[in-house]
């Protein structure tokens, strides 16, 4: 019997590519002196091809594009600050968030989020889409000290929910580090669709959030009958 599901943030709950775009055209906005030295189309296509959909983390991202197109200024420090600043006020949910997670709490499913990155950050992320309080536990890998796929940040958070991996799902776009990494642990892993990969082993494959209360259900009844 399913008790608890448990999601990954970034591409899974946040939109990120969208957030990205968004946050990346106000940010070439935001520092004027940009536009005399590059594009926002060059800009803004460079940034995202180097922040390889948040894998490279931004001190890297903005020294490159200081190098590249020889800015005098801003600094890459100034970038810097302002994306930890401000990439929350860009922060773009996936459709059908909110109903989801009210649907989930209303029917008592202990609810958790396991996030690799930096806490500070995405906790001003979390808060920005307005879902922290849904959430009965929330664990970030630089908190943490150890991050997906390793199996004992899945373990650490079910034992925060006090449910066992058979009662729990986890919900994440990534095949390694979110949903192989959570059936190793015996939890059932669910794929949220992503058009980056192709052809993942998953117990469930989603399309939109709105499908995961109506799995849940699914599984259940399989339990009763």
């Amino acid at each position: 019997m399913i008790k608890a599901a448990l999601f990954d943030l970034d591409g899974t709950l946040l939109d990120r590519d969208e957030s990205v775009k968004q946050f990346i055209d106000e940010q070439y906005n935001r520092f004027a002196k940009l536009k005399n030295f590059v594009s926002k189309e060059k800009y803004v296509k460079r940034f995202i091809e180097l922040d390889h959909r948040g894998y490279v983390w931004k001190d890297k991202v903005y020294q490159q594009i200081v190098y590249e197109f020889s800015l005098p200024e801003p600094s890459w420090e100034d970038l810097l600050t302002d994306y930890i600043n401000e990439f929350k006020n860009s922060c773009v949910p996936f459709p059908h968030l909110i109903e989801m997670l009210e649907n989930l709490k209303s029917k008592n499913y202990k609810l958790g989020i396991i996030s690799n990155g930096f806490g500070q950050f995405q906790i001003d992320n979390i808060k920005a889409l307005g879902i922290k309080e849904y959430f009965d536990m929330i664990l970030i890998s630089e908190w943490e000290g150890i991050k997906k796929p390793d199996p004992r940040i899945f373990k650490r958070a079910l034992e925060h929910l006090q449910v066992s991996p058979y009662e729990s799902i986890f919900v994440g776009d990534h095949p390694e580090n979110d949903v192989k990494a959570a059936q190793d642990v015996g939890m059932k892993g669910i794929w949220k669709r992503d058009a980056h990969w192709e052809d993942v082993e998953a117990d469930y494959i989603v399309n939109e959030l709105s499908e995961i209360p109506f799995i849940i259900e699914k599984m259940n009844s399989a339990c009763v009958t």
